[in-house]
């Protein structure tokens, strides 16, 4: 699904209003529909509610008008404070209040702070509160008087529903205006909005509800945009499919390039990730001294020794051994647990100029990497690399807080710069390809922030290319499933407790899912 910022989506208004010719009153009574349907699965029914509306001057005030409008033909005790004049309402918005008026709702004009505090007692009554007072277009700080009505609204207790995206996002950079609507629900209209999918924007939203208002599909495809937000009917269509008549031969020869003394859980969460996703043959590829230690951990992948340094890592002499247990793979992941000294960096490069097929590269394959980026250059073959916000670090030679606070432009950049597909790990994993595309993934929960994790996932992006799937839809759909995995390990055990080894039990059961929908 496209993610547009706030510019795109009045272009796509105007286009439906101007062009297309669909009434702007129309398109704002589906949204107050689609919104009057959300608050109905909140509260289980509308009658005898106590519901307290915030409107603005705007039109996403205009859309708490009509919201208000069918909450009380449904029953609902409602309150409407507005945030304005009566007098500065226009447009679609005006014709909404104007009907509210002759329906004779309770209606508070709401614009001094000494009035707040006689509304305060009203709020404990509430059954829920509707946050209609900015929309996706809002620039500069909340304060003064609209920073104290969200104070009021957050310290009431109450459940929250925004219409379209919480009162103190920017719609464009998810950044918090000073203060913010901390929404249970969100209810956008369309297409999400850019701000409601980054941090820190994406924690005030809550459940993101994305309603369609009418806008024509031919509209949304005329608009370019290079953000997506991964969904399951999309990735569905990446699924790897499975014929009766086959064999372990046709889904992939993973190698996985791993080991070292004190770091060997990381190749086995990654061999086993790549099984259960299923792989037909995954290879292990140690240093030899610590190669009894992955037979008996990791029984169903193939074991090979490497040359050993002597200290549990491998040798620099392992290069010529490798080359040609690559040519037998179809895929290649290097880095899990692998360790980082002269020699690994030797070897990964290495690898890297000699690969015959497609390679993922994470932890300390990434490191190495970091030592000398011109070798991606000499690739041959598609690569991922899978950092987390500190391997980004070192890739860009940005400090973290920069990285975290600039991350689309990041990943998107060093994707095109370098010419390789970039997943970067976090809250709202990114999955950039050279050409600009990026894909926001909204699966996963914050048990997942724990050692191993990410040797799951790229356990999970090999198996997926082991069996022939693309390989930027193999980091899409990789990522989903691993998000997904985390989600349904965490439903049973909670997030405290959540370890990297969880995920794996949890992969088939999500695959399952996607082939029975």
């Amino acid at each position: 699904m496209k993610v547009f910022t706030p510019k795109q989506m009045q272009k796509a208004d105007e286009i439906s209003i101007h062009e297309i010719g669909i009434p702007g009153i129309v398109l704002m009574e589906n949204a107050a529909l689609s919104v009057v349907d959300e608050i109905i699965k909140m509260l289980g029914t509308a009658d005898k509610k106590n519901i307290h509306l915030f409107a603005g001057k705007g039109n996403n005030g205009g859309d708490a008008f009509a919201v208000a409008r069918h909450l009380h033909q449904k029953g609902a005790n409602v309150t409407l404070a507005l945030l304005a004049q009566r007098d500065k309402i226009q447009g679609d918005a005006k014709i909404n209040l104007d009907i509210l008026k002759k329906m004779e709702l309770d209606i508070i004009e709401l614009t001094e702070e000494h009035q707040l505090s006689s509304f305060d007692a009203k709020l404990a009554y509430a059954d829920l509160i509707v946050d209609g007072i900015f929309g996706t277009g809002l620039k500069g700080r909340v304060e003064g008087f609209f920073e104290k009505v969200v104070e009021l609204i957050n310290g009431a207790g109450k459940p929250v529903i925004s219409i379209d995206i919480p009162s103190g996002i920017d719609g464009e950079t998810g950044e918090v205006l000073h203060v913010c609507i901390k929404a249970h629900k969100t209810v956008t209209f369309a297409l999400p909005k850019l701000g409601l999918l980054i941090h820190p924007g994406s924690e005030y939203t809550g459940n993101l509800i994305v309603a369609d208002i009418g806008i024509p599909q031919k509209v949304i495809d005329e608009i370019d945009s290079k953000l997506h937000i991964t969904d399951f009917d999309y990735v569905k269509t990446f699924m790897p499919k499975r014929a009766p008549d086959t064999n372990k031969g046709d889904y992939g020869k993973v190698l996985i390039l791993t080991g070292s003394k004190g770091m060997t859980g990381a190749g086995i969460l990654t061999s086993k990730a790549a099984l259960r996703t299923g792989a037909g043959l995954v290879y292990t590829c140690v240093p030899g001294s610590l190669a009894d230690i992955y037979e008996t951990s990791s029984l169903e992948s193939v074991t090979v020794p490497l040359k050993d340094s002597g200290s549990g890592t491998l040798s620099a002499e392992c290069i010529d051994e490798l080359s040609g247990l690559l040519q037998k793979a179809t895929v290649i992941a290097v880095g899990p647990g692998l360790s980082f000294n002269d020699a690994i960096v030797k070897i990964v490069a290495s690898v890297i100029e000699k690969a015959p097929v497609p390679l993922i590269i994470d932890a300390d394959g990434i490191n190495a990497l970091s030592k000398d980026l011109s070798v991606l250059k000499k690739s041959k073959v598609p690569v991922i690399l899978t950092p987390h916000p500190g391997e980004m670090s070192r890739l860009t030679g940005k400090p973290i807080d920069h990285i975290q606070k600039d991350r689309l432009q990041i990943a998107g950049s060093f994707a095109a710069q370098w010419g390789i597909i970039l997943v970067l790990k976090g809250s709202k994993t990114l999955i950039a390809n050279p050409q600009g595309d990026i894909y926001i993934n909204p699966t996963g929960n914050a048990g997942m922030a724990t050692g191993g994790t990410g040797d799951v996932l790229t356990g999970i992006i090999a198996g997926l290319m082991g069996q022939g799937v693309d390989p930027f839809q193999a980091a899409v759909l990789g990522v989903y499933l691993h998000g997904a995995a985390g989600d349904c390990a965490a439903s049973k055990l909670g997030e405290h407790g959540l370890i990297a080894g969880d995920l794996i039990p949890e992969i088939p059961y999500v695959m399952k899912g996607f082939i029975k929908r």
